[in-house]
């Protein structure tokens, strides 16, 4: 077929293993310079850069300067639900390029995926909201209900700010882990944000995944107290990664 979006070339823009690793490591929502990208995805640096050209010119990375400094982020968050969407398809197959290690649980329970909250404790949120009718859930449409307005102001989003927005208030996002979706879009932004404001949680150094402090925790759970329909057990309250 020569009509139409090519998508071999960006299918081999994220099939090379480095630049695969390089988009990755850009997963976790923080802008990271061309030597950190290129430890993390194990090439030298002068290899790094033309990766990182490719990458930008393809449309899949952007870059800031900050004094002598470069920094790269994934260009918008289209990119990070089209990664997350390969995981999840290469794990549901069985493609993974390692053997589960210590990281593993804590990135299975709760990670950042581009800028909201993924793993069992994202899905576990969504699905809370959709049984407590705050959010509608038609296919994998998503829309915020009346009463989520209501409550989603009282634990201090500003709603208002978020529909000044161009970016979906609400959009479902596969989960790789768990196989099923969690909140994105936002939304799903701006209550990853309020958690880590509040103290409830902080990122991992050189990690995507999240850690909930005991207090936190005890918190997020009561906030959104629907388990994974699923049956799978939840983590100990003072679980740490």
């Amino acid at each position: 077929m020569k009509e139409g979006p090519d998508i071999a070339q960006i299918g081999s823009l994220i099939g090379d293993p480095a630049r695969a690793n390089i988009l990755t490591a850009l997963m976790g929502g923080r802008a990271l310079t061309a030597t950190e990208l290129a430890a993390a995805a194990g090439v030298t640096l002068q290899t790094a850069s033309a990766h990182l050209s490719k990458l930008e010119a393809g449309g899949l990375l952007a870059q800031r300067k900050q004094g002598r400094h470069r920094y790269f982020t994934l260009a918008d968050d289209r990119v990070g639900k089209l990664l997350e969407g390969i995981m999840g398809f290469a794990a549901s197959r069985g493609h993974l390029r390692h053997r589960p290690g210590p990281k593993e649980p804590a990135l299975r329970k709760a990670r950042i995926c581009y800028d909201h909250l993924a793993g069992d404790y994202g899905v576990r949120m969504l699905d809370s909201l959709i049984e407590a009718g705050s959010i509608s859930a038609v296919g994998e449409g998503l829309s915020l209900t009346a009463n989520g307005e209501k409550h989603l102001v009282s634990i201090g989003i500003d709603l208002s700010g978020l529909r000044s927005s161009r970016r979906p208030l609400c959009r479902s996002c596969l989960d790789w882990s768990e196989r099923r979706a969690h909140l994105a879009g936002s939304l799903g932004k701006a209550l990853l944000s309020n958690f880590l404001d509040k103290g409830w949680a902080r990122r991992t150094e050189n990690s995507r995944s999240i850690f909930f402090t005991p207090e936190g925790e005890r918190r997020f759970l009561a906030l959104f107290p629907l388990e994974l329909s699923d049956g799978a057990s939840q983590p100990e309250p003072d679980d740490k990664p």
